[in-house]
């Protein structure tokens, strides 16, 4: 056992990202059964939704299990209400101050994480009173960091300077990437890109095919004027860049933007004009597994990796 394990009273130190449009119920249960911690990705759903999948991955898992929930989700104090109400013991935040609701979820005596991308935000958070962070490298799909701090560089950042447990994230999908996040000093690993390639996962089928062709540097980070994302380089992508070519101001870049491009290409599968979240590692992953699969593959690398040795 080590200091994450302990937290969430689960077995290995793996934790599902909560992705908006992958993480229902189905996939944080198989998650949690599996030995990790599943988490369902509150950042795609309607109030009354997230309760109904709460309730549901209540009934097909009875390991812990908990929320992700983006701080600047519009209707933030109902979310956490009805995380609450559920009796869900876990929470994690991003995008956005954890001092604003930390104290309030501890006093309810829910687990905070908190997600961050730099060491001053590591600190904040711990100052905040959470109980661990997520620190993101940049190799992240989806909402990410604007300093484009990789992996590799920001977890012994991180930990040389907090004293609370730390998750290492972006990039990692393997046995061997969880043995070198804890050689760098974290205490677990999230896997965001490697869930939503699952059976489990939300996504439509069309993302998920498409997934499994993504190679080395067919995704890149942008919109950071708005809020900085890791995208598949398609035809919405382009114009995002056109945009850029042309000298777009914030507002025009909105209008780029539009309204729910995240759902239209991971929810409904449209790979033209939606918007195609995913990390950098998906160039090492070329099938759809299930879950429980995708742990054996995890664990067994892992323990291989550790029983290694390196004669310098």
């Amino acid at each position: 056992m080590n200091r994450i394990t302990q937290l969430f009273n689960i077995k290995y130190p793996i934790i599902q990202g909560g992705m908006i449009w992958n993480s229902g119920y189905k996939l944080a249960a198989a998650v949690s059964n599996a030995g990790g911690l599943g988490l369902i990705g509150a950042g795609s759903m309607y109030p009354e939704v997230l309760r109904e999948h709460i309730q549901k991955c209540k009934k097909a898992t009875d390991k812990p299990f908990g929320v992700n929930v983006p701080m600047l989700y519009p209707n933030v104090e109902e979310i956490l209400n009805i995380i609450i109400e559920e009796g869900v013991k876990i929470i994690f935040t991003s995008a956005g101050n954890p001092k604003t609701y930390t104290s309030f979820l501890k006093e309810k005596g829910l687990t905070v994480v908190h997600v961050v991308s730099s060491t001053k935000f590591a600190l904040k958070a711990q100052e905040a009173g959470v109980d661990a962070v997520v620190a993101e490298g940049f190799e992240a799909g989806g909402h990410n960091g604007r300093e484009e701090t990789t992996t590799l560089t920001l977890i012994p950042m991180v930990t040389k300077e907090i004293s609370i447990p730390v998750i290492a994230a972006g990039g990692i999908a393997t046995g061997k990437g969880m043995h070198a996040a804890l050689i760098l000093g974290a205490d677990g690993v999230q896997m965001g890109t490697r869930f939503a390639m699952t059976v489990e996962s939300s996504a439509h089928e069309n993302f998920k095919n498409l997934l499994k062709d993504v190679k080395e540097g067919d995704t890149q980070l942008t919109l950071k004027e708005l809020a900085p994302v890791r995208l598949i380089k398609n035809e919405f992508f382009n114009k995002v860049q056109n945009a850029y070519i042309n000298g777009a101001s914030v507002d025009e870049l909105k209008e780029v933007l539009g309204r729910g491009r995240a759902k239209k290409g991971m929810f409904e599968g449209d790979l033209v004009e939606g918007e195609l979240e995913i990390g950098q590692i998906a160039g090492l992953i070329n099938q759809i597994d299930t879950v429980s699969e995708v742990f054996d593959q995890i664990i067994n690398e892992f323990n291989s990796s550790i029983n290694t040795k390196i004669i310098l």
